[in-house]
């Protein structure tokens, strides 16, 4: 089941056609994971990076921009895993308008997991590995 919260959509995101600037979509996508790993690893995704030396890097992203955003909305954020692979976790991030449910915009980044001291690759911890897999259909 997916991991959702709300998002709201600040001035700073939008641009001089009064809709949220295309690039924002990918850090909403990133808010979105760290609020994931808060709520369904149980540590914040600072905390993960300070205290255990792993992060996800995203080495793939691909986007759909399926309709506007204005500054007001509040967008419902949800995050899903589409796959967890040895090192790498393919994660479906989709924000909806709230204000008629229109799907605004889907984009599936693959996330691998870095030893932040090293920086290479690493197999995904069993612990991060049994989260994610909470959040696959």
């Amino acid at each position: 089941m997916p991991f959702a919260f709300d998002l709201p959509v600040r001035y700073g995101s939008i641009d001089y056609a009064r809709i949220v600037y295309y690039p924002q979509f990918l850090h909403y996508c990133h808010v979105a994971m760290e609020e994931m790993f808060a709520a369904v690893v149980g540590r914040s995704y600072a905390d993960t990076l300070r205290d255990e030396q792993v992060g996800y890097p995203t080495v793939r992203s691909e986007a759909e921009f399926l309709a506007p955003v204005a500054y007001g909305e509040t967008l419902r954020m949800s995050v899903a895993v589409e796959r967890v692979g040895r090192s790498s976790v393919l994660f479906r991030y989709e924000g909806q308008r709230q204000s008629d449910g229109t799907l605004a915009f889907r984009v599936r980044n693959t996330q691998v997991a870095v030893d932040m001291g090293a920086w290479k690759s690493i197999p995904v911890p069993d612990r991060h590995r049994a989260a994610f897999l909470t959040l696959a259909p």
